[in-house]
């Protein structure tokens, strides 16, 4: 059994990277990007407060959904520090990124949707191909630069 006073006490970075399952390095980066906060001891050690783990499981479950990291920044930014984060805070920050993951599935499915006619067609044409010319205006005003020079 696990004494109150163990649940206070503060974790190392190698006891959060262990119960994590997320390296030391990839700790440290994310708290030089404000993704988490740790307290310096005395012998200016990171300590880290157990609300960390859940945080560090939100980053890693965000990452996973293809969510960039200045965005899973800017969401816990909306967090208290002093607690982990809670179901109700999931469904706030995952609310806001399924628009997102939306468009981009519908993305995926019309790409992979066009790859299947382009492998039929075997081009990859710089002209035509919507695979490899995606969006481009500019071709359509005829070959060479259309930049003025600065």
């Amino acid at each position: 059994m696990i004494s109150k006073e163990q649940v206070r006490k503060p974790l190392t970075v190698g006891e959060v990277a262990a119960r994590s399952g997320v390296a030391v390095t990839a700790l440290h980066f994310y708290e030089t990007k404000g993704l988490i906060k740790s307290q310096r001891n005395a012998g200016n050690q990171r300590r880290y407060g157990r609300e960390v783990l859940r945080r560090v499981a939100l980053i890693k479950v965000a990452q996973r959904l293809g969510i960039p990291l200045a965005q899973i920044g800017d969401a816990l930014q909306m967090l208290p520090d002093d607690r982990a984060p809670t179901a109700a805070d999931w469904k706030v920050l995952s609310e806001r990124w399924r628009k997102e993951l939306d468009e981009r599935i519908e993305q995926l499915l019309l790409l992979r949707d066009r790859l299947d006619g382009c492998i039929g067609c075997g081009c990859l044409s710089m002209e035509a191909c919507p695979l490899r010319n995606h969006g481009d205006v500019l071709g359509e005003q005829g070959p060479g630069p259309h930049f003025p020079n600065d």
